[in-house]
């Protein structure tokens, strides 16, 4: 393993903490939409509040590393997704806006407003997140020289719409997952409920979008049934996908966002799997793909970003556990609460 593989790896690593940490941000802000009063939508608010700023941090030094690492990477996927990387920008600004707005005035239609923006803010990247990594996975128009060219509308394509939707639905499930752990009574119940009822959804949409891969993107099948690591996150995925049924009837919610957990890790797991060594590949010649030899930076820098990132990273798993820990247990909603 050298120094690219590293880096590809740990940025892939710090992807699926995001999408772990977060995940289950977003998909309770989307839940927020459907809640039923507004002490179910402050509990809402509370679950995610003391920790939603420290998640996203997994986003920022996910961004960080691939600057560092693979730059023409970086600078080709974020020319190609601006205006999508904007409107995922404005959505988040406005999330973290809305918590804080919210209960500022004691008017129901101010507190509607701001739903909605918590509401819109979480749904907003839940997709489009997972349109970008469906067009990646579909292969983005990069030239020989490296350049890409690509309307927005382009970007939502049918089969990059499909991951959207996919996305969607994963991080809805997580969220719910999650709001079992932090609530009691009948609203556990409920989302419970919503558990069982977005993992039907999602086991199917997750089987066409595979399906619709294999024709799509033939090339991310070849070779993988021999690399033992697709085969460790496949049943990986099985499992996880298996389990979470099983444990949230059995009223098990922590072991079910474990296993949600589980789920989010091995697809992840399995797309750097089937992506490798690719970073970006080209849909008009996947001889111009972007890969980790060819948009990587120099030996150097890869190795001075390594040792930082050997000292930072754990820094950001201790905050993290730290934060968990300190805020462990049922919401409770008080004069101080959101």
């Amino acid at each position: 393993m050298d120094l690219n593989m590293v880096w590809f790896l740990l940025i892939w690593v710090l992807l699926a903490g995001y999408a772990i940490l977060d995940g289950f941000d977003l998909g309770v802000g989307v839940l927020h939409l459907f809640a039923r009063d507004d002490r179910q939508r402050r509990i809402h608010l509370n679950a995610i509040g003391p920790v939603w700023d420290g998640n996203e941090v997994w986003l920022l030094t996910g961004g960080g590393a691939l600057f560092a690492a693979f730059p023409p990477v970086y600078a080709t996927v974020f020319s190609g997704y601006y205006l999508a990387l904007m409107l995922v920008l404005f959505a988040l600004i406005f999330r973290a806006v809305s918590m804080e707005f919210r209960g500022q005035i004691d008017n129901p239609s101010w507190r509607r407003l701001w739903d909605w923006a918590f509401g819109l803010g979480s749904l907003i990247p839940a997709i489009i997140f997972g349109v970008a990594i469906g067009n990646i996975l579909r292969g983005l128009p990069i030239e020989a020289d490296g350049s890409l060219n690509i309307p927005f509308l382009a970007l939502l394509n049918p089969y990059a719409v499909l991951i959207g939707v996919l996305s969607l639905l994963m991080f809805v499930m997580h969220g719910a997952a999650y709001l079992a752990v932090k609530t009691e009574g009948d609203l556990q119940q409920r989302v419970a409920r919503w558990t069982s009822g977005v993992w039907m959804a999602f086991v199917v949409v997750y089987l066409v979008a595979t399906i619709a891969t294999f024709f799509v993107s033939s090339f991310l099948f070849e070779g993988v049934l021999s690399n033992p690591l697709f085969w460790i996150f496949f049943l990986l995925l099985l499992a996880s996908i298996v389990y979470i049924p099983i444990v949230n009837r059995a009223g098990k919610f922590l072991r079910a966002f474990l296993g949600s957990s589980a789920t989010i890790a091995a697809m992840i797991g399995l797309t750097a799997v089937s992506l490798f060594p690719r970073m970006v590949p080209s849909s008009l010649d996947l001889a111009s793909s972007l890969t980790i030899y060819n948009a990587s930076s120099t030996p150097r820098t890869l190795t001075v970003m390594l040792v930082i990132a050997l000292i930072g990273l754990p820094l950001v798993i201790v905050y993290t556990v730290c934060i968990y820990r300190a805020f462990a247990g049922k919401v409770v909603i008080s004069e101080d609460s959101y």
